[in-house]
């Protein structure tokens, strides 16, 4: 009604035009967008009345959609995305404490046997509460530094404790594969001995790891902050398994000892006793001495997981009909992990942060259905003094935007000194035709707050300014969006011209110029770290080799897999990539270096007693771990279906290749084992040199030797 002329094109969408129409008339659009810019002046109280009329603006949009069920009303504010953002903590609290329940239940029942002496429930129940322990007191810490919390934060303690229960687990193998006989003080030492070193290795790399991701190197905030705090979380649950679950592991050693039940801590009475009692009493108090037998040299072997890798999983995988059937499996994994590498999607999708039902979450759906055409309204701040009537001025500044369409009191201003033929080619004639003239206008008195004025004596002076840009994008809007970005920020620094960008959604598109790069960088440095480090401290080079094979393995699976289960490299992928990198390191490096510093002649016993040894373990972590991860399938947030995703692929990739993969490919790859055949043939030829030596010299002792 004004007069005001202004482009409008990103403000419509599903647009009908008229038919046979000469200039493009629009006869009807399904959808319009509206954008309001509160004033405020920079001040505390302003902040406050902005967010209360953009609080009330929201309730009453509500409102009006539940009064006119014809019309679909969706509103955002500049607030509503840090709100819905956060929300996904509020909403997760009850799983994560589900979450913990279930892991709890399933460390204690995987440590329990049928044998009430050497059963440990107590042990797996205190080892996930050590874990618990440590992350309490890492967010504590962080919380006393003035961290700032955010929903990112949600995936540390499913990190922390995939990582912390693999060293309680591995301690308790280490318990049960040392002698019974010997001291529990010496039990525990040898546990130790066994298991912290390799430990204390994994914790090293997972530190350095997520201090890359915590270093200044690292552009994106969030993922500084949450690499700060797992790092904090990392150290402080070496300690706390080194200290605290190691003190447990020694109370529960000295209960075996002096043979105290493992549940109700009273002493086992004597098999003469058991026998005489009813048989409830007897599977209650059986302390195993009805299994064992003369020849039975570990009662450990009793336990479920490990009587089943050793009587049935073990020959299994390990059968020459079984390989081919591996083999194949490992190549339709990497064809489809390949062919996801290749569909890697770096797309900014605010959605992926937020929760499900969201207000904001509908509001970009919309906006996505009907004004994908164009991108973001996107601010062009001038921030300096310019002089606007220089025609060089004019024409960089037409440089600048060219390729968009723009919203810009200065193409207005133009326009209308050649309409009215006014000629103003100094900075006096320029300044004061745009005050008393051009402003007073009804249809430019909109322009009054893109331009800031500064008086000095009696000269004015036009110290900023700013306009709108609008560009017109294909279907996929993000990936231009941040094309954008990449093209107008580098001007902003070798023009003439000071100014800067802006839209909100920029601050979710910065996290993906480096969505790619960044993990890969970190993975590879992580993989040349293993390398340097597993160089000094293992003397079998293919053991350095196998590994880098394994964990390479493993994260491009990941990495393909989440693509093609449409996962987006956001801001918690790139982290679970991080993650899987050194979950993948925590679980293979034990079997393999076990396997390659074996002595046995052939791969296959090699293999077997790998499995054997370690396997136990892994099968109890990878299932607590997994387990665990079921609750968050019920959050109603992307942020959390995206953790799920990427977590359950870390832990189910690193399964296959313990369990499958490798037992399979080691059977028939280097390194060779026939060196240690030799030597075990002439350790054999020697022993029974000896032994028929001594029976030459004790016919009596016969049957003793």
């Amino acid at each position: 009604q004004d007069g005001r002329s202004s482009f409008i094109g990103h403000q419509l969408g599903g647009v009908m035009e008229m038919p046979n129409s000469k200039d493009q008339r629009v006869k009807s659009a399904r959808a319009i967008q509206i954008t309001y810019y509160l004033q405020t002046y920079g001040s505390v109280t302003q902040d406050l009345i902005g967010e209360k009329w953009e609080s009330e603006f929201c309730k009453l949009m509500h409102k009006m959609q539940l009064d006119h069920q014809d019309l679909q009303l969706y509103s955002l504010a500049s607030f509503s995305l840090w709100k819905d953002f956060h929300q996904t903590s509020l909403l997760a609290r009850g799983k994560v404490l589900v979450s913990l329940m279930l892991i709890l239940l399933t460390a204690t029942l995987s440590s329990s046997m049928k044998d009430c002496l050497r059963s440990k429930p107590f042990l797996g129940l205190l080892g996930v509460l050590t874990i618990c322990i440590s992350s309490v007191t890492a967010a504590g810490i962080f919380f006393i530094t003035d961290g700032k919390y955010n929903s990112t934060l949600l995936g540390i303690p499913f990190f922390a404790m995939g990582h912390g229960t693999k060293g309680v687990f591995e301690l308790l193998s280490g318990w049960r594969r040392t002698r019974e006989n010997l001291p529990f003080k010496d039990r525990v030492a040898d546990a130790y001995s066994d298991v912290m070193v390799s430990y204390t290795m994994t914790s090293s790399l997972y530190f350095i790891a997520f201090g890359m991701g915590a270093s200044p190197f690292t552009n994106i905030e969030a993922v500084k902050v949450f690499c700060q705090n797992m790092c904090v979380s990392i150290l402080l649950n070496y300690f706390y398994i080194f200290s605290f679950f190691g003190s447990c592991l020694v109370f529960a050693g000295q209960l075996e000892q002096n043979r105290y039940h493992s549940i109700f801590c009273c002493k086992i009475p004597s098999a003469e006793y058991l026998d005489r009692k009813p048989v409830w009493f007897q599977t209650m108090m059986n302390d195993g001495h009805r299994h064992s037998s003369h020849h039975e040299t570990n009662p450990y072997q009793h336990h479920f997981i490990q009587h089943f890798l050793r009587e049935h999983y073990n020959e299994w995988i390990t059968n020459i009909y079984v390989k081919p059937f591996v083999v194949i499996l490992y190549l339709i994994y990497a064809s489809f992990s390949f062919m996801g590498c290749l569909q890697i999607n770096d797309g900014a999708n605010i959605i992926n942060l937020l929760a499900s039902e969201s207000p904001s979450v509908s509001y970009a759906l919309i906006q996505q259905k009907y004004f994908s055409n164009y991108s973001p309204v996107i601010g062009f701040y001038i921030y300096e003094p310019l002089e606007y009537w220089n025609g060089t001025v004019q024409e960089d500044l037409k440089t600048l935007s060219q390729g968009f369409n723009t919203v810009s009191w200065i193409e207005q201003y133009y326009q209308y000194l050649r309409v009215e033929n006014i000629s103003a080619t100094n900075k006096s004639d320029f300044i004061s035709i745009l005050q008393s003239s051009f402003l007073k206008k009804p249809e430019f008195q909109h322009f009054k707050n893109d331009i800031i004025f500064s008086k000095a004596g009696d000269e004015n002076n036009i110290i900023a300014s700013r306009l709108y840009l609008v560009a017109r994008t294909s279907e996929n809007t993000q990936r231009e969006a941040v094309e954008l970005l990449e093209k107008l920020r580098p001007l902003s620094l070798i023009q003439s011209i000071k100014f800067i960008v802006f839209n909100p959604t920029f601050v979710f598109m910065d996290h993906y110029g480096l969505s790619v790069t960044m993990p890969v960088l970190i993975s590879g440095f992580g993989i040349l770290l293993v390398l340097i480090l597993t160089f000094f401290l293992v003397i079998h080079p293919l053991g350095n080799f196998w590994l880098i094979l394994s964990v390479t393995s493993i994260e491009l699976g990941v990495l393909g897999l989440m693509t093609l289960w449409n996962v987006d490299m956001d801001c918690i992928s790139i982290l679970c990539l991080i993650y899987t990198l050194n979950f993948a390191i925590d679980h293979c490096a034990p079997l393999l270096y076990t396997f390659v510093l074996a002595t046995e002649h052939t791969r296959t016993q090699c293999i077997k007693n790998s499995l054997q040894e370690h396997g136990t373990a892994i099968l109890q972590n990878v299932s607590s771990f997994l387990i665990g991860l079921v609750p968050l399938l019920f959050v109603p947030s992307n942020l959390t279906f995206t953790l799920f995703k990427c977590l359950l692929l870390a832990g189910s990739c690193t399964l296959l290749h313990c369990f499958v993969i490798l037992p399979v490919f080691l059977t028939f790859f280097p390194p060779s084992k026939k060196h240690h055949k030799k030597k075990k043939r002439a350790k054999r030829k020697e022993r029974e040199e000896i032994e028929c030596i001594e029976i030459q010299e004790n016919p009596d002792h016969v049957t003793a030797v």
